[in-house]
């Protein structure tokens, strides 16, 4: 048991335990996406995507480095569990930034995981924000309590004090695009109400589970606003994916390995348009992450 000061100044003891095993399955869950292969623009096993400045082992060893943080953003949830909820982000936000900078220290410089962190930081907080207040934690919950945490997020960084320097601020600008802050704001709907379900249904139908993740990474991308994929290639180029990943899944979708044939292909056409879906990719650790969380859950009994 680990403990550590509550709001109150009292000692609350925490399950060490516990929150080191959501914290291994987020770790998990960003190993299980780069590996995942073939992937339409991005880094995997078999090629770099659109990627110049990055590879598999820098995904490797910035999931080594970040994985020490998650426990501590779990923690950060559970101490500040009586605050009220819009207050959290920011006692969470320097957590995320120093985990940035090992991030940064392990692939020299390279942004390989920035929008994990800050969605992994999200969901692990609500973890242990509902672990102390003794409420369920599933998937509807925990995204509950993330966009409880961003209220207000999308306006007061996007729509006001939009001085256009970060990329974020000026897709917003131009296109209209909220992208990982509206995603949690909203509470991951394109997880909770498409990703996570077609995954769990591929995967009761018997369907093999990396075919599966592909399978939903094409849901993602057909659906989502993908600022990476916008910075990269504007309007036309989110356009064009997106009518690449949907004209796929019309097709049948990723059933069999005789089915990967297609897949390379979009990854070849993606990289030639220098296109990487790397926001999707986020929200598939996060789909990944969130459909295992039964094997964690037997644990948490208070």
């Amino acid at each position: 048991m680990l403990p550590i000061p509550d709001t109150h100044g009292e000692t609350t003891a925490l399950p060490r335990t516990l929150f080191d095993a959501y914290a291994h399955l987020a770790w998990r869950a960003m190993l299980t996406e780069v590996n995942l292969s073939p992937k339409p623009g991005l880094v995997d096993r078999l090629n770099c995507g659109a990627h110049k400045d990055m590879a598999l082992a820098d995904f490797h060893r910035s999931a080594l480095a970040i994985q020490g943080w998650l426990p501590r953003f779990i923690e950060y949830g559970a101490c500040c569990a009586q605050l009220p909820a819009d207050s959290v982000l920011s006692g969470l936000r320097p957590l995320g930034m120093a985990c940035e900078a090992d991030m940064f220290r392990a692939t020299a410089g390279v942004n390989t995981h920035k929008g994990s962190i800050f969605s992994l930081g999200l969901l692990c907080a609500a973890i242990g924000r509902l672990h102390q207040l003794q409420r369920p934690i599933t998937p509807e919950t925990i995204c509950a309590a993330a966009a409880s945490f961003c209220r207000g997020l999308t306006t007061r960084e996007l729509r006001n004090n939009n001085h256009q320097k970060t990329a974020g601020q000026r897709l917003y600008f131009q296109l209209g695009l909220t992208g990982a802050r509206g995603e949690a704001e909203a509470g991951y709907p394109l997880v909770i109400r498409h990703a996570l379900p077609h995954y769990r249904t591929l995967l009761a139908t018997g369907r093999d589970p990396e075919l599966a993740l592909l399978d939903t990474l094409l849901v993602l991308i057909a659906r989502n606003g993908d600022t990476n994929v916008a910075s990269r290639g504007g309007a036309a180029g989110l356009r064009w994916i997106q009518q690449q990943a949907t004209a796929l899944l019309q097709s049948g979708g990723i059933r069999s390995a005789d089915d990967l044939d297609r897949l390379h292909q979009f990854d070849q056409a993606c990289i030639e348009r220098n296109l990487s879906p790397g926001g999707s990719a986020d929200l598939l650790i996060v789909t990944w992450f969130l459909a295992q969380l039964s094997q964690v859950n037997h644990l948490n009994t208070y």
